[in-house]
């Protein structure tokens, strides 16, 4: 249930009728979500065989692109809304990216987990690296290169020239905007470039 909220909630924040460009998309549910309930076009980029092959099985435009080669493949401002979904975290220069998310769109979207959510900070505090469903992997297998907390995001946001025009945290698919940094176990930011 949790999961299909986060999806409707993301959603919304995509104007109808928006061009969109989904980084990390996954097996394409939410770009076919937002073609299919939105009127939105775009493409989405996929790293992974499988995903890309789901993406072509839902008809969702792909292409399969390693993100950390960038986005020169695009010219600027190509994009009505670039997506950055639970992607992130695996990326080798996460400012670089934003940089480019704000080239490629004029809006853009970023969620990844929010390693200062209070079990996180508890496991931590017990001496053990957290495992939650938002950071469902060992310290030893993880494909996250690095962590991040929502606050944390807000000082890279102005260090990287964008404008965050929304952000609150997501639990269990409710919006919370009151204290999210301690709250939620994931972090939402929309932003623009000033």
């Amino acid at each position: 249930m949790s999961e299909r909220r986060e999806l409707e909630v993301i959603a919304g924040l995509v104007p109808p009728g928006s061009r969109v460009l989904d980084l990390g998309c996954g097996s394409g549910e939410l770009l076919a979500h937002l073609q299919r309930e939105r009127g939105c076009s775009g493409y989405g980029i996929e790293i992974a065989d499988a995903n890309v092959h789901a993406c072509v099985q839902r008809g969702v435009n792909v292409i399969q692109l390693n993100l950390d080669e960038g986005l020169a493949l695009f010219d600027d401002a190509s994009f009505d809304v670039v997506l950055q979904l639970q992607t992130l975290q695996h990326l080798r220069n996460a400012a670089h990216m934003l940089r480019e998310t704000a080239r490629v769109g004029r809006i853009g979207i970023v969620s990844f987990p929010n390693f200062a959510h209070w079990p996180n900070r508890l496991r931590v505090l017990l001496g053990r690296m957290p495992v939650t469903k938002a950071l469902p992997y060992e310290w030893y297998d993880t494909p996250n290169i690095r962590v991040g907390t929502y606050a944390d995001f807000e000082v890279l946001a102005r260090k990287s020239g964008l404008r965050v025009t929304d952000s609150f945290g997501l639990q269990d698919g409710r919006v919370l905007r009151r204290w999210p940094n301690l709250r939620a176990s994931v972090a939402v930011f929309r932003f623009e470039r000033d």
